[in-house]
This record gives structure tokens, C-alpha cells and sequence, in this order.
């Protein structure tokens, strides 16, 4: 974990200069930036391994930002806003964003997120999505096949119809977490625990947009609602 390049953009210069303390504090790297399009040369000059993007800066807003990334690379994106409002918190998930923070944050709640998000991303020595333990994921190894959807669980590659689909990591650990127990309901709070390694308790939304994200990749009908349990991979 120590030594990892984190990219910081918030315009708030004392959140800024206080949380880039902080998080070097314990052994991040972090190149802090004060609106998004000095966030975005950044990121394209240093590929940092992890974004922390501010909803409401300058030049160019943290969603905006974050679909920018998004079309370049899959590194994990956390944003922070100032609200806990649906929809910035939706806007930043839907942008490709795999988590978020509310501010005002703890600087220890702020660690314990980034730290779980690499963990699942295979970042500081933790498993690679898929390789999976009791905690970390599910173990599904070999091809498998629901549909017209085909999943290499080693290869680390998706197709539908033969064609590739690309999957972001959290994407991905959340369609093995669906292929490990195809025709089972699996709830929201199990998916926080398993894809996003909360240890406790998490805001769901995180999970639908995910879901909502993956079905438009593998196709609608792939991933069944059932309302008031979760979602099941249909078999």
C-alpha cells in the first residue's frame, strides 16, 4: 500500500492541502490538483493508480472528469461530494466512478475506502479480481457460459455474441460474484461485502448502478430484479 500514486482534484484548498497530508501521512503518493482539466493532464502524464475526484470543481467537473478517465483506463475512481443528493451520487457511479465518499470525511474513513477499493483491484499485494479467497471473492475458474455470454475467469476476459466486452475490475468482481451462484439471489448488503469489501454498512445505490452498468454490457435480461431480496444471474 505504501508508495501507491494517488490522484487527488479539489478546489477547496484547505481540503485539499488537509487531505493530501493526511493520505501521505500513512504512505500514499498523491499529486493534488485544484480543478479538472489540470487533473486530467495529470492523470495522462502520471497514471496514477487510483483517482479521487471532487464532484464540483472548476474547468472541468468531477463527472466529467471521471468519463474522461473512464474512456482512457480502468484505474479506480472514488468522488467526493459535498452532498449525499441521488443525483451527484448517481451521476458519479453511472460516469464509471466504482465508489464515493460524502464530505465532510474522516481522514481515517477517507484510508480505510481507497485501501478497500485497491484491495479489490489487486493494487499493494492484494488478489487479482477473480484469484478470490473466503473474503476477497468468489472462486470460479475455467469458461463459462450463460447465454449468449461467455466468461474467461482466468483470462480475465468477457464476450457476448463473440464479441469482447470490456468490464471495469469492479464490474467484473461483480459478474463472478453473480457466475459463482447463477439462479441465486444475491443480496445488496452480500455484494457490498463481497465486490466492495465493506465491513460494514454501505449505501446500496452503489450496487444498482453497478448491476445497471453491467446489464447494458452482457444484455437487460441477463440480471434478474427481485424486489425487496437482490438480483440473481439468470442461468
Amino acid at each position: 500500500m505504501a508508495g501507491t500514486h494517488v490522484l487527488f482534484v479539489e478546489d477547496d484548498d484547505v481540503i485539499r492541502e488537509a487531505t493530501q497530508l493526511a493520505l501521505e501521512r500513512v504512505g500514499f503518493v498523491v499529486t493534488a490538483m485544484p480543478d479538472g482539466l489540470s487533473g486530467l493532464e495529470a492523470f495522462r502524464a502520471e497514471r496514477p493508480q487510483i483517482a479521487l475526484l471532487d464532484v464540483m470543481v472548476p474547468g472541468l467537473d468531477g463527472v466529467s472528469l471521471c468519463r474522461r478517465i473512464r474512456d482512457e483506463s480502468t484505474v479506480p475512481v472514488i468522488m467526493l461530494s459535498a452532498r449525499a443528493d441521488s443525483i451527484d451520487v448517481v451521476l458519479g457511479l453511472e460516469a464509471g466512478a466504482d465508489d464515493y465518499v460524502t464530505k465532510p470525511f474522516d481522514g481515517a474513513v477517507l484510508v480505510a475506502r481507497i485501501r478497500a477499493v485497491l484491495r479489490r483491484f489487486g493494487h499493494a499485494g492484494g488478489p487479482a479480481a477473480g484469484e478470490g479467497n473466503a473474503q476477497d471473492g468468489p472462486a470460479v475458474c475455467g469458461m463459462l457460459a450463460f447465454g449468449d455470454v461467455e466468461i474467461d475467469t482466468e483470462g480475465m476476459e468477457v464476450r457476448r455474441a463473440g464479441e469482447p466486452v470490456a468490464l471495469t475490475p469492479t464490474e467484473m468482481r461483480l459478474l463472478l460474484e453473480f457466475s459463482a451462484a447463477p439462479g441465486t439471489v444475491l443480496s445488496r448488503d452480500r455484494l457490498l461485502e463481497r465486490v466492495w469489501d465493506y465491513g460494514w454498512g454501505g449505501d446500496t445505490r452503489v450496487v444498482d448502478v453497478h448491476v445497471q452498468r453491467l446489464r447494458t454490457k452482457i444484455g437487460q435480461d441477463r440480471i434478474d430484479t427481485v424486489r425487496g431480496f437482490g438480483y440473481k444471474l439468470r442461468a
